[in-house]
């Protein structure tokens, strides 16, 4: 049989009482307890009636209900180099901007200039996030009422996706599976795809055209090409507006001065053309490296197209405000015009007033000899021709920006997921 007697060597006086086996609580100390309680229940209750009184108590965010004439645009990867200036634009034009981004390569300077810019309630939000995680992009895309999206969001350097392939085919082809899926799942019906002249690797024919062969040659222009046919497959059965922005050698910066290119130092041998010229003549790095003098040039050097980022990120609004349902609109984004690398220093040494010192070095894998855009079609289907055309005067912009901010946007701040 169970005992309800307890035994004690030392019975102590601030103990419950024992009287015929059972105890009974110290009435002074039950009151003490009782009282606390309902002291507790009274702040809750008071709290309550308070949040309940308050102006914002159940009021639905304005980023996550649809408003007649509000276009909320997804844009991620926007506090990267290209989306941060596109998230601006369409700031500018009135639209309201929720951006997501993981901040691997992006800069959180950029996110806090734009809150700056707009602190107007409804107009940008920012989330941190991780589009390879899928539980959380659904979430986001549960909570917001999103209209388009703008999908930036990628590692984009050729040289390292060579040495780290399978990186670039999780960032870019399995995570844009994942937008896409939200998107599906949220009936989120307008698409801007961010892709690159890369998918067309090195055609035998220039100027490239929409309609020119794939055949990229790299893990980078695989992946995104990978990426395009997943949504070409998708839009097969869906009455989604798909847009595919195919662009080309990106430079330049904000003209006003409030945006530019700041790549993480340990990124920096990967990077643009223009990075290392402005590191060369900055003093950051000894010289300028040209990898590559025996291409069938001109000069021997590469050509490309160099677009700025400021015609870019219009031809990206054009292409929203122009996105039909159930239509396929696929464009390249460039000026039309070759230039070699060795013009391309020469004019970064005019813009910088530096003499930077180049060094000349083999081929980099991966890379293709001559890659220039036909922009005839996007010119007569979206009334898109670039305007900064000019290579000395957007490096000059792009310079002006990199003189003032001699720390990029400042030392990145550690944020846990």
């Amino acid at each position: 049989m169970l005992s309800f007697n307890r035994i004690r060597a030392q019975p102590r006086s601030n103990r419950s009482m024992s009287l015929g086996g059972m105890d009974y609580a110290d009435p002074k100390k039950k009151n003490n307890f009782c009282g606390k309680i309902l002291m507790v229940s009274t702040l809750t209750a008071l709290c309550i009636l308070m949040l309940k009184h308050s102006p914002t108590f159940n009021t639905p965010s304005q980023f996550s209900s649809h408003e007649p004439g509000v276009t909320h645009v997804l844009v991620t990867g926007g506090a990267g180099y290209i989306g941060s200036h596109a998230a601006l634009r369409l700031l500018k034009d009135f639209y309201r901007v929720t951006i997501v981004d993981n901040l691997s390569r992006g800069n959180l300077g950029a996110i806090h200039v734009l809150q700056q810019l707009f602190p107007e309630p409804g107009r940008l939000q920012f989330i941190y996030a991780d589009l390879g995680d899928a539980k959380s992009v659904r979430k986001i895309f549960s909570e917001n009422a999103f209209d388009a999206v703008m999908h930036f969001a990628a590692v984009a350097y050729v040289g390292e996706s060579t040495m780290d392939p399978l990186k670039y085919y999780h960032n870019i082809t399995s995570n844009t599976l994942v937008v896409l899926e939200a998107m599906a799942a949220h009936e989120v019906k307008t698409l801007i795809y961010s892709s690159t002249c890369a998918t067309y690797g090195e055609p035998d024919q220039m100027p490239i055209t929409e309609e020119t062969p794939q055949v990229p040659i790299n893990p980078y222009g695989k992946a995104k090409k990978m990426a395009e046919d997943i949504i070409l497959d998708f839009h097969k059965n869906s009455d989604m507006a798909v847009m595919i922005l195919r662009y080309f050698n990106v430079i330049g910066s904000d003209p006003e001065g409030r945006l530019g290119e700041a790549p993480r130092p340990e990124l920096r041998e990967h990077g643009r053309i223009s990075g290392a010229c402005f590191d060369a003549a900055r003093g950051i790095i000894p010289g300028l490296k040209v990898r590559g003098t025996d291409y069938k040039t001109s000069d021997g050097t590469c050509i490309r197209d160099y677009i700025d980022v400021t015609d870019l990120v219009a031809a990206h609004v054009k292409a929203l405000e122009k996105a039909k349902p159930g239509h396929v609109g696929i464009y390249n984004v460039g000026t039309g015009k070759g230039s070699s690398v060795n013009e391309f220093v020469a004019a970064c040494k005019k813009a910088t007033g530096v003499p930077i010192k180049v060094d000349f070095l083999p081929r980099r894998p991966g890379d293709y000899a001559e890659v220039y855009s036909d922009p005839s079609k996007i010119k007569s289907e979206l009334n898109w021709t670039a305007r900064h055309t000019n290579l000395e005067e957007s490096l000059q912009v792009a310079w002006r920006w990199q003189k003032a901010h001699q720390n990029g946007y400042g030392a990145p701040l550690m944020m846990s997921a």
